[in-house]
């Protein structure tokens, strides 16, 4: 990810997209609140143990990798338009987190 653009991110996202990309489970899941939840596609993972099965199964655990393209920002959400890779899901899709005190509250997969 260029620098210049994960730079302009909240400190709890680049640190989710950083710990995606480097395949660290554990510092993704500490980026989020107790009861944060991931959004995929409207299947909902809320909590760290729901998220950390949903990410073995089908991201983190599929190896992937996201290069940030674009960043939009409004109020306490982010979306992040991205090219995803791996062993799982490759394209174009963007991600839409809301953060509260330093944490993801959501991560919202929405195109």
């Amino acid at each position: 990810m260029p620098s210049n653009l994960l730079d302009n991110l909240p400190a709890p996202i680049r640190q989710a997209l950083n710990a995606a990309n480097q395949g660290d489970t554990d510092a993704f899941l500490n980026a989020f609140t107790e009861t944060g939840a991931v959004d995929d596609w409207g299947r909902e993972f809320r909590g760290h143990e729901a998220i950390r099965r949903w990410s073995d199964a089908e991201f983190i655990g599929k190896r992937v990798t996201i290069e940030v393209s674009g960043i939009k920002s409004a109020g306490d959400t982010t979306t992040v338009s991205s090219v995803v890779g791996g062993d799982g899901f490759n394209g174009v899709s963007d991600f839409e987190f809301t953060t509260a005190d330093d944490r993801i509250t959501l991560m919202r997969i929405t195109g």
